[in-house]
């Protein structure tokens, strides 16, 4: 496995068209969810250099109203890597574009991402180079929140198995 250390991070925007939303104007939730996961998608296979898939999507917060015309910019960065496995921060800001105002949140969530092999297993990837006191920060966060889920499942897994017994 080659470990170069690849780009962790990517953006990408669009204008919000009315195929994008209700009658009222206002964007879709599941419209920005595609391309929170288009976004993590492409952030994890450019870093895993394989194909990936999507495996759990955490703590997915609306914090904004986006309406058609809006500026959507979708900012996907690895911040934790386990074996095969990565989590993608994604944020999305929104930009109205008649208005002077910065951009603000909208959106943001966690996409658990799992590199592939040819035969569609899981394959390992290089381990995350951390280079700022942030990034040590947002990989132990990540790491917290994937031992989390690792206990929730098992205890998920045992209960199950003991309401079968």
């Amino acid at each position: 496995m080659d470990c170069k250390q690849t780009s962790k991070e990517l953006q990408i925007s669009s204008v919000m068209m009315p195929s994008h939303a209700n009658p009222s104007g206002n964007v879709h939730g599941g419209e920005i969810m595609k391309i929170m996961d288009s976004a993590a998608y492409a952030t994890a296979r450019r870093y895993a250099r394989s194909n990936v898939v999507t495996a759990r999507v955490d703590e997915l917060e609306f914090h904004l109203p986006i309406l058609v015309g809006d500026l959507v910019i979708c900012t996907a960065k690895v911040v934790y890597v386990g074996n095969s496995s990565m989590e993608i921060a994604v944020t999305v800001e929104v930009e109205d574009l008649q208005e002077t105002n910065k951009p603000q949140v909208a959106l943001s969530a966690y996409f658990t991402m799992v590199a592939l092999d040819r035969n569609g297993k899981p394959k390992n990837v290089c381990p995350l180079i951390l280079t700022s006191e942030a990034d040590k920060l947002a990989f132990e966060e990540g790491e917290a929140r994937y031992k989390e889920h690792k206990a929730k499942s098992k205890a998920k897994k045992a209960a199950l198995f003991a309401s079968k017994h």
